[in-house]
């Protein structure tokens, strides 16, 4: 019943989004997720909710939304993935990740639920890792009396596990093309499974995007007479810095108009949107649902967002490194255009270097035109999972945007490598597993350093 025997049997289980051929591939389904938390006491509904999907910047929005939701001084739920460093990650109140005892101890009782709901046939197989994890989430939150949980949606949203909630708000950020072997081939088509969590007479906050996803939330929004809630309003004036703070208005309490500093440590023109989204459903839940949320507290709330691994920087041995989990051609893009300003404004005149690898679903041609002309070196870091790219595919990709690059036996091999470049700046992107291991071995050196220095 340890921790460490809880983690053990949950990395046992195969990945739900690897397949392999001639195994078939995993089927998702709500009823499953319902019938085992129903057999533990139906937790989701100790709480109330707001469910945020999409395909890039849904954890940002989760993460900031969150922060609004303590400094108001409610108790708040965060669940997120993927993960860092430590599974743990995924399960927040109020900031604080859940005690190891308290996961392990949720992690048998989930089991033993789902043993007996196989042996009284209500159930014909395990929950999956996600669903495991979810069960977790919700469990460890009626037990701590959360009052809000912030739910990012794994993958899609129609059948997501997290979709079992009935959520006060639905927020949907950006979509681009992503797991497209699960969700379907286009904008429209992803839209669509996005648009899963959406109920009838509900609440949608989003921001204009792409024209063919616009229409597809607009026709299923149309369909259930979902209230669209715009955040329009919180994003800043054209010409804004991507760095630094602004000032938006957002309504109070008493339907006063109040302008409040948004000074985030996110940074990058793109997380310009995730806070506006968070902005907006926190006075939706304050106008239409009576939470204590004033200006002041979202102002408070968003300057104290902690949100790792999003063009995260750290300064180890004289080297700049900056931390990105971009992992699709979105990502990279915003990627791109947020070191464009960090490269002219700070690191004009540095070597710089780009750690990379990602998984093989994918689009690793793209991401590679859009990345790597724009460093003088790049270096391949091999990572943790069944689904990543293989070092010949990341070679290759390279070879045909005309880099250079090289190939190294481990991530730790890898930051040694790029590390020869004394002075310089080196970025982490691709792919989570890599940022999060690379960012361990990082903190380990700080630490390191410390410690001698005392």
């Amino acid at each position: 019943m340890s921790y460490a025997a809880a983690i053990e049997e949950l990395n046992a289980m195969a990945p739900e989004l690897y397949t392999r051929p001639g195994v078939p591939r995993r089927k998702f389904s709500l009823a499953e997720i319902g019938i085992l938390l129903e057999q533990l006491g139906k937790p989701q509904r100790r709480f109330k909710s707001v469910l945020i999907a999409g395909t890039n910047g849904k954890g940002s929005t989760a993460a900031t939304l969150s922060s609004i939701l303590v400094a108001s001084g409610l108790r708040t739920g965060l669940y997120t993935s993927p993960h860092l460093e430590r599974v743990n990650e995924r399960i927040r109140v109020n900031d604080a990740e859940i005690t190891d005892q308290d996961f392990a101890r949720h992690f048998f009782a989930v089991r033993t639920a789902s043993e007996k709901l196989i042996a009284a046939g209500a159930l014909v197989q395990m929950p999956s890792f996600f669903e495991v994890l979810t069960a977790i989430g919700f469990l460890h939150f009626a037990e701590q009396g959360v009052e809000v949980g912030v739910l990012e949606v794994g993958m899609g949203g129609r059948l997501d596990a997290t979709n079992i909630v009935d959520p006060l708000v639905s927020v949907i950020t950006d979509i681009s093309l992503d797991h497209m072997e699960w969700l379907g081939s286009t904008i429209a088509a992803i839209t669509g499974e996005k648009a899963g969590i959406l109920r009838p007479r509900g609440v949608l906050v989003t921001l204009p995007q792409h024209p063919e996803a616009n229409q597809a939330l607009g026709e299923v929004a149309t369909e259930l007479e979902v209230r669209g809630v715009s955040a329009t309003a919180y994003m800043p004036s054209i010409g804004t810095p991507t760095s630094g703070a602004y000032s938006v208005e957002v309504m109070g309490p008493k339907n006063e108009v109040s302008q409040i500093e948004v000074n985030s440590p996110l940074t990058g023109a793109h997380q310009h949107r995730n806070i506006a989204l968070a902005i907006a459903a926190a006075v939706e839940l304050a106008g239409q649902h009576g939470f204590a949320i004033t200006p002041a507290s979202i102002a408070h709330g968003i300057q104290a967002t902690r949100w790792p691994g999003r063009l995260e920087r750290l300064t180890v041995g004289g080297i700049d490194w900056v931390l990105d989990v971009a992992h699709n051609p979105a990502g990279a893009w915003a990627l791109r255009a947020g070191l464009r300003d960090r490269f002219d404004a700070e690191f004009g005149g540095k070597t710089k270097t780009l750690v990379f690898s990602c998984l093989r679903d994918k689009p690793l041609r793209e991401m590679a035109q859009i990345l790597f002309p724009v460093f003088d070196q790049v270096i391949f870091a091999p990572i943790s999972s069944l689904r990543a790219a293989t070092m010949a595919d990341l070679l290759a990709a390279a070879e045909a945007t005309g880099t250079s690059a090289q190939a190294a036996e481990s991530v730790e091999v890898a930051l040694e490598m790029a590390a020869g470049g004394e002075g310089g700046v080196v970025v982490i992107s691709g792919s989570v597993y890599l940022v999060g291991e690379a960012r361990h071995l990082l903190r380990d050196r700080v630490q390191a350093v410390a410690g001698s220095r005392s």
